[in-house]
Formats: structure tokens, sequence, C-alpha cells
């Protein structure tokens, strides 16, 4: 007769390699390093998107400031807190006590603090590095400290609009003198600040330099205007080297810069053979220096930066194309770890 197993044979049974393909997951330990949770705006911040795709997966996600991240006794550490999600305006987040976080008890740490890309900055990506191989940062901090947005792209010069980089007045006149109608923005400025556009008329690029030059010692980046920007400047979304997808940003009236801290208007876009192409050429390179979600600018087929500290646009894309970008990073990283 069929006799009942003792209760030992009854054990829940492991996932099979085919179980865990078709999507059974461990749970992971997630901490987010970013600017106060309490303050993003649900609907447009990426990390907040990051951060519910992260718990809508059953991961425990937690928090901190990069002012709470330590070096201790041969750890790194943070004083963060746990964190609930919902997508409801103003009642967005619950966040538990305050604790002394060992971050390399997690299994992920997100580098998400907006820039400016500072010493303060810069500082936390070297303590982030101790974390390895305990803990996987994303995106890789040794190479976001070594290749910050408007310099990782002079590694393919054949892809980006004709650029000097210098600090020097009379370099950057020379180059004014070649192309006539320039854009001149701190090397390290974030969000469209600073940027200036000097048409062939204009005469204050001495001004300019003398304005910024007293602000810090940083060299200035200056490249030939494309008139093509008034009908967007694209962000195209790359996830472990690969495009995903785009939405323009089109400058408001009477404005050069698109970016949407400025009121850039987002608006659907698909990709073309060129914007493929370009992430083809740099797809490799951010995949070998573990760059999981990167976000490019192309004006007129030229790729103007790469975004690397922390790329936006999450959520515009998925408004505008179904495509759950947010779930396709996670699909990276779970596989990576």
């Amino acid at each position: 007769h069929n006799a009942i197993p003792p209760p030992c044979q009854l054990a829940t049974p492991v996932p099979s390699r085919g179980e865990k393909a078709r999507g059974y997951r461990m749970s992971k330990k997630v901490a987010f390093q970013m600017d106060p949770m309490e303050a993003v705006n649900i609907d447009g911040d990426s990390t907040f998107h990051l951060a519910m795709e992260a718990q809508d997966r059953g991961h425990e996600i937690y928090y901190h400031t990069p002012s709470k991240l330590a070096f201790e006794d041969g750890k790194v550490t943070a004083k963060g807190q746990k964190m609930i999600l919902r997508r409801e305006i103003g009642k967005h987040v619950d966040l538990g006590e305050l604790q002394h976080l060992d971050l390399h008890e997690f299994d992920v740490v997100w580098l998400r603090q907006d820039p400016p890309f500072d010493m303060g900055y810069i500082t936390t990506t070297h303590l982030l590095d101790f974390l390895k191989p305990d803990t996987l940062v994303v995106n890789e901090p040794f190479w976001v400290r070594n290749y910050p947005e408007k310099l990782l792209m002079l590694q393919f010069p054949d892809l980006i609009p004709p650029t000097t980089i210098a600090r020097d007045l009379d370099t950057l006149k020379a180059f004014r003198a070649v192309h006539s109608d320039v854009i001149v923005k701190p090397l390290y400025g974030n969000g469209g600040a600073g940027v200036f556009r000097l048409p062939p008329d204009d005469r204050n690029i001495a001004s300019l330099h003398e304005l910024f030059t007293s602000i810090n010692t940083e060299p200035l980046i200056i490249q030939k205007f494309l008139p093509d920007v008034s009908n967007g400047d694209k962000r195209v979304i790359l996830v472990d080297g690969e495009a995903v997808g785009a939405i323009n940003r089109v400058p408001a009236p009477g404005e050069t810069r698109s970016n949407m801290h400025v009121g850039g208007r987002p608006e659907k876009v698909g990709l073309t053979t060129q914007d493929l192409e370009i992430c083809a050429a740099i797809g490799p390179t951010l995949r070998e220096k573990g760059q999981i979600f990167v976000g490019i600018d192309v004006i007129d087929n030229y790729l103007t930066e790469i975004n690397v500290t922390s790329p936006t646009g999450l959520q515009e894309l998925q408004r505008f194309d179904g495509t759950n970008v947010a779930g396709l990073i996670w699909d990276a990283i779970e596989a990576k770890l």
C-alpha cells in the first residue's frame, strides 16, 4: 500500500536551474547611497524606481546618505535605515530606526547620489572600493571615479563633436576661432548648470573664463555648438553595455539646454541606426568596467556625454515605451550575483 512519507521527507524542494531561469529569486540585502529619500519626486526619480523594483522582487532595501558613509576598523559602514516604499505622493517612504550598517554584509550597494562630482563624491568612491569582494557596488566605483561624464567620451574621438578641454584662455580662444559658435561648460558640472552658448558675435569668453577660474581650479570644456539641439537632446539608456531605449529632451523656448532640471520636455523617440552604432562602440567598455546603468546623450548623431554617476530617465522611458528598464537592470545585477 502507499504509505505517507515521514515528516523528514517533506522538506521544501530546492529550485532547479530551470526554475531559477524562470524567475526564482533569493532575497538580497540592498543599500542605496543617495540624496534624502524623503525629498524625491516619485514620478521622475530613477533611484526611487530602482528601489521600488528591488522591493517588488522581495529584496530587503536600506538607505543612507553619503554623509553617513564611514570606514571603521577595516570595514566600510554607514548609518542608515531600512525602508518601505509606495507610490503615494507625500507618503512614499516609511523609514525604520537609524542603524549602524556593516556594508560588507550587503549583497548590493547602489552609488546613486547626484553630482556635483567633487572631492566629497570622489571620496565616497574610494571608500566603496573597499567593499570588494564582499559586496557588488553599482555602478563600479573605481570606474565611476576614473570615467566621469565628459571624460570617458574622449576615448571615442570619432563619435563626439569637436571638443577641447583646457583652463588656458588662449587655448579656448583658439578653439572658438576655428568653430565660431560654441558651448562652454564646467568639466564636472551636471543638470545643465553653468552651460553657456557663445554665438559668433558674443564677446564674453574672457569674462566667462574669469568667472569659472575664480570658482575652482578645474579646466573647462568647450565644444562646437550643434544647432540640431533645438530638436532635442536624446538620452539613450544602456544596461550592461546594451541599448534598451531612449527619450528625447526638447529645450524650452529660448533655452539652449535640454536638461529636464531646467525645463526640458521629455518626449517619445526611437533608436536610430547611428544610436545603435554609438552604443555598439562604447558598450564593451561599459560592460568591462562594471557600468551597469548608463545614460548617454546624443545630439545630431554625436555623442556628447556618457553619464555614469547618477543617470536618469527610467520612469520617462517606461511611460513612453512600456519598457521596464529597472527590471532589466535588476536582471543584470542578479545575474552577476
